[in-house]
């Protein structure tokens, strides 16, 4: 029952983009067209869901016991980098169609404050390792959802007769927080 708990609150209740407000580069930079935001969505799935787990195999296994529990931010962030680096180094061999598909997105990832975010997170929440898995990609399922919203409301606006002053950036920034408050309608449920 706990794993749904975790499943349904990271994906609405507790929105990685909406309540928390990680990864909002990738959320308004990316956020133009569904495709992108597709493409965007599944890397943000796999490179979260791989990072949170060796992070947290890092963390409980490495840093804990040598007590270097101070060293975890700048652990996190060159693991995380290296990670998208093996990634990306992986799939150009292995599956080149993949690799152009995702083309962009991997370098973009390495940035993304989300993926830092969820990591420290687990391990604020002391989940275990099954808890941390289901609960990072949840979330990667959440900020897939909120881009992917996001990315066809922009693409239905660009159809639409919008004030000068209001274009661009914007109406962006006022639909993220329409958006925003929609999904604070999911609180309680959880």
């Amino acid at each position: 029952m706990i794993y749904i708990t975790i499943f349904i609150a990271a994906i609405f209740v507790n929105n990685i983009v909406f309540s928390q407000f990680l990864g909002i580069c990738p959320f308004l930079g990316v956020s133009k067209k569904i495709e992108t935001a597709l493409g965007m969505a599944g890397a943000v799935a796999f490179v979260l869901t791989l990072a949170t787990i060796v992070t947290w195999l890092i963390q409980h296994y490495l840093l804990q016991p040598l007590g270097l529990n101070f060293l975890q931010t700048i652990t996190f962030i060159l693991v995380i980098a290296a990670l998208v680096q093996l990634v990306e180094i992986v799939l150009k061999k292995v599956s080149p169609s993949l690799y152009q598909a995702l083309g962009v997105f991997l370098p973009l990832i390495t940035t993304n404050c989300a993926i830092l975010g969820v990591a420290i997170l687990v391990i604020q929440k002391e989940y275990n390792l099954l808890e941390s898995t289901v609960f990072a990609f949840s979330t990667a399922i959440g900020f897939g959802l909120a881009l992917i919203l996001f990315a066809g409301i922009r693409e239905q606006l660009s159809y639409m007769k919008i004030p000068k002053a209001m274009e661009g950036m914007p109406i962006a920034l006022v639909v993220a927080g329409l958006l925003s408050l929609a999904f604070m309608g999911f609180t309680g449920i959880v």
